[in-house]
């Protein structure tokens, strides 16, 4: 059971976490990403983490407030490295339609690259139940209604067809967790030539 108060110990100066901090906790979401990909998310123990990490579990206590607010950091830094690979490739992109290319070649590149993380978060989604904001758009939703502003797609719901992409992504990542070999280039293709189809406009 997660407990509502941290150590009396662990202070925070008027400029936010020190570097010792910052890195300590950057370390932990790590060894908990390597832990995961491992054992698996059920398995993955405050414990087993704090051992990959040599540390004692008092100590991860102390930077978070139980697993929960670990794994929201390990879900929210796996993000920010896939949208500092990913994005600046989508956004130089001078079109609706390489947008869309760009956007499912970089996710599936970083599978190919970041694969213990895909695979922790792959872990942690099937397992953990976070709640989602559906109200907000997202910025591929806001990319392909920026394409049938232009011309470039047909009309469609901006948000399923988005939904549908993601979900087609995740299905990848899924079977690539399940099978490291699996052909991500020859996925890559076929996504991209699937969603060209679903989107261009009529002729």
């Amino acid at each position: 059971m997660q407990s509502n108060t941290r150590p009396a110990a662990r202070t925070i100066g008027r400029d936010g976490p020190s570097f010792i901090e910052v890195a300590r906790r950057a370390q932990i979401v790590e060894c908990a990403i390597d832990t995961i990909a491992a054992v698996g998310y059920a398995q993955a123990s405050l414990t087993q983490i704090a051992d990959r990490a040599g540390i004692s579990k008092s100590v991860i206590s102390y930077h978070f407030a139980g697993k929960d607010e670990l794994i929201q950091q390990v879900i929210a830094d796996v993000s920010a490295a896939g949208q500092a690979m990913m994005w600046p490739r989508v956004q130089a992109e001078t079109t609706s339609a390489g947008m869309l290319r760009a956007y499912i070649h970089s996710h599936l590149d970083f599978m190919r690259t970041h694969p213990k993380h895909v695979t922790a978060v792959t872990e942690i989604l099937t397992h953990y139940r976070a709640q989602a904001d559906d109200t907000a758009a997202t910025p591929l939703e806001e990319r392909l209604r920026q394409g049938q502003r232009d011309g470039e797609f047909r009309e469609f719901s901006p948000r399923v067809m988005a939904w549908t992409i993601r979900a087609a992504i995740d299905e990848v990542g899924r079977r690539f967790v399940a099978n490291p070999d699996l052909d991500l280039d020859e996925c890559a293709a076929e996504l991209t030539a699937l969603f060209a189809l679903s989107t261009q406009a009529h002729q």
